[in-house]
């Protein structure tokens, strides 16, 4: 695989605890790689890294054959707790993240990108808002629509549709393989996409990487064998996927099972 994205040996830790410990990954351009595992994991830590917003202790992180020093316009991140700037409107939440990636717009047309955004995400008419004023899903799509009006080539997705109902979820899955599928199906942007849910992992990525906690690492990947273009509709459909489902079910239960025994380990070794 031709690496875009490239995460080589890294460890990470706060004090003596390894959050992450020797992880290894390839992405390749255009990929739409799914991310789960139990919590405490590291699959947030391993977004952050990506992200630029720190950094590995050991080993290092490439986009593009460049080590990442820091955060870049390349990268784009919708984080889990919305991000929002409260004493701005939503409208102008989205903007503010325009002013740097789009230069050569006037004001006017930074406006009208971002209200294409706040409409894909469902929120048209809701500009004015605050996002005070908005419930916790809407303050997520709108985390979700400034992101994604940023064009960046990556985008880094942290749990984004987790505090939204399961019709808007199916919705904003859809409008995401819309946008990374393009009209014609093929792909644009390279998708780093963390997630709890086993269905939307599949639904949405062309691999599925699993991590083990304790410390954190990759235990595995699935490929996933369903049909692209995709949608939600289809994939719940597609005759592989309760396959799929019931197989990464399984392998996290048995993660979910060391993890609870790890923890009842008492000092001396012997078991509670």
């Amino acid at each position: 695989m031709n690496a875009y994205i490239s995460i080589d040996d890294v460890v990470f830790g706060y004090g003596k605890e390894d959050v992450l410990f020797h992880v290894n990954l390839s992405i390749s351009k255009g990929e739409f790689v799914s991310v789960i595992g139990p919590s405490g994991c590291g699959k947030s830590t391993m977004l952050r890294l990506l992200a630029g917003l720190i950094f590995p202790h050991e080993g290092s992180i490439t986009v593009n054959h460049k080590t990442i020093s820091g955060p870049g316009l390349d990268r784009a991140v919708v984080f889990q707790d919305y991000s929002l700037f409260p004493w701005m409107t939503c409208l102008q939440n989205v903007v503010l993240a325009l002013e740097q990636a789009c230069l050569g717009e006037s004001k006017a047309e930074r406006e009208n990108i971002a209200e294409t955004y706040l409409e894909l995400v469902g929120l048209s008419g809701q500009g004015k808002k605050l996002p005070g004023e908005l419930s916790g899903g809407m303050r997520q799509r709108t985390a979700i629509a400034r992101a994604l009006a940023q064009n960046a080539p990556i985008l880094l997705m942290d749990e984004p549709f987790g505090a939204l109902d399961e019709i808007t979820r199916a919705k904003q899955q859809d409008a995401l393989l819309d946008l990374w599928q393009g009209t014609s199906g093929e792909t644009g942007k390279t998708i780093l996409f963390v997630t709890h849910d086993v269905e939307e992992a599949l639904i949405l990525g062309d691999r599925v990487i699993v991590m083990g906690a304790q410390p954190g690492r990759i235990v595995f990947e699935e490929t996933v064998s369903l049909d692209r273009p995709r949608s939600h509709s289809s994939s719940l459909h597609h005759p592989n996927f309760a396959g799929l489902r019931n197989s990464l079910l399984d392998k996290l239960n048995v993660l979910v099972g060391e993890l609870i025994e790890h923890e009842i380990v008492v000092e001396d070794g012997s078991r509670i």
